[in-house]
């Protein structure tokens, strides 16, 4: 085996449905207005116009999950070293038609 160093990328898709935008909206803008943001004024205005002008609540689903929650699937596994996080969030027409058939095969996982 290399000394070289090997990377693997883990891609994971889920699908929600929003049942209360305008609480999603609520609870990200209570994130954006927290003193612990790192934000400017400004950059609190702009993310907040963002969040408001956003009726998929995607904007605002996005600022409530950092990417660092994403390596919580893999901290117990003592063989690798996640390296990088990254979250997008888009709006989806719901859940593929296979889904179901999906869930069970990745049971066991």
């Amino acid at each position: 085996m290399s000394d070289e160093p090997k990377f693997l990328r883990l891609t994971v898709e889920l699908t929600v449905e929003v049942l209360d935008v305008n609480a999603l909206q609520a609870a990200a803008l209570a994130e954006i207005r927290h003193p612990d943001a790192d934000l400017s004024d400004e950059e609190r205005s702009e993310q907040a116009d963002l969040v408001n002008s956003d009726e998929t609540g995607a904007s605002a689903l996005q600022w409530l999950i950092e990417p660092d929650h994403v390596l919580q699937l893999v901290d117990h596994i003592t063989e690798i070293e996640p390296r990088e996080a990254v979250l997008g969030v888009e709006p989806s027409e719901g859940p593929s038609e296979d889904e179901d058939e999906e869930e069970h095969d990745h049971d066991h996982v």
